[in-house]
Order: C-alpha cells, then structure tokens, then sequence
C-alpha cells in the first residue's frame, strides 16, 4: 500500500506536464494580451528632458497630448531595436503626429546624445530612470508604444518596434476612429419609446 503512495506524486506531476505540453502547443505566440486597451493611461508624471536633463517641469503621460491624440513610444538608447523603429517615429512627426517619448531606465545624458544622434521625432520627452512608467503601463520590454486618443484613454499597443507600414497604421488608424455620437433628442425619444414598448 505504501509504494501506491510513493507513486502517486509522480502520477500527478507526469499528468500537470501532459497539460502543460498541450496547452503549450495550442498557445497562440503571437497572441500578447493588451491589458491598458480601452483604459485611461496611468496617471504617471515624470520630468520632461531638456538640455540632457531631467526637469525642472514635470507632466502626466495621460495630459501629455495636450488635449490631442498621440503616440507614447516607450525607448532607451541603449536599445538596439529602438533604432530600427526610430525612422517610423520620424515619419510619424513629419505627418504631424504628436509622439511623445519615455525614457525607460535611460540616463537623460544618454537620451539627448540618441536624440542628438538620429534625429529627435518627440513632441516632447519624459525621464523614466526608474522604470516607474513602465511599471505603469506594463511594458515587457522596449520598444512599445500606445496610441493615446485625446480624452486620455489608450486605443491601441504594439509590443516591439514599429518596423512595418502596418505596424504604424495599426496605431494611427486607432487614434482617428470615429468618436461615438452624442445622443440627440431623436434617439433619446427612440429609446424612450422602446423602453416603454418592453414595459
């Protein structure tokens, strides 16, 4: 009887890797849940860069966009993959789409001399040293970035660099989609009338 006992852990252990093996091989890889899609974005106020420099001023990323839609491309100069996209961000400002630039975990000195480098697309730059923006917006890595709409709320992500014509559309399609219509008076009436028709 107590061999049976013995046993019965690796019995359970072979039957969780049977699980875990099968659900491993129906898993979508490209399948990334965007868990911020359709929230307002973190409240998260940072510094802006100036000069290579963090502050004085500091700004929300949610007010960022100054009332517009933007793009919030999270980048550091010390990824390689943030150089690719970083022509897709230039085309972006050149269309007069406001991009607004983190920092993440980056020296301010360092940002400026990337920018100084390859061009600065950002409407402006905030300072992320410690990754607090991050960590707000559940950024896995950089690049991401998020399409903003101008009530604050985020519309879209994409994980990874913009390196595709598709990738961009994605992103600026989803900041100008059609607001919903305010109710008039007519419609209001109409769902008055239903509602009283269900009643």
């Amino acid at each position: 009887m107590s061999r049976w006992f013995s046993i019965v852990p690796l019995v359970v252990l072979a039957a969780l890797a049977a699980l875990f093996i099968g659900w491993s091989l129906k898993r979508d890889p490209a399948f990334k849940p965007d868990a911020l899609v359709g929230q307002t974005a973190p409240e998260t106020v940072l510094p802006i860069l100036q000069d290579g420099v963090a502050g004085p001023q500091n700004v929300d990323i949610r007010t960022a966009g100054v009332g517009k839609p933007m793009i919030v491309n999270v980048f550091a100069s010390w990824c390689a993959p943030c150089r690719l996209e970083h022509p897709r961000l230039l085309a972006l400002e050149a269309q007069g789409i406001a991009v607004v630039g983190v920092a993440y975990k980056d020296e301010p000195e360092a940002t400026q001399a990337f920018l100084d480098e390859l061009g600065d697309p950002f409407a402006m730059v905030l300072v992320d040293r410690e990754g607090r923006a991050g960590l707000d917006l559940g950024v896995s890595g950089v690049p991401e970035s998020f399409a903003v709409d101008a009530m604050g709320r985020i519309v879209a992500k994409s994980s990874g660099p913009l390196v595709t014509d598709e990738d961009v559309e994605r992103l600026t399609a989803a900041l100008v989609a059609p607001s919903r219509p305010l109710p008039t008076a007519t419609t209001l009436d109409e769902a008055q009338e239903r509602r009283d028709a269900a009643n």
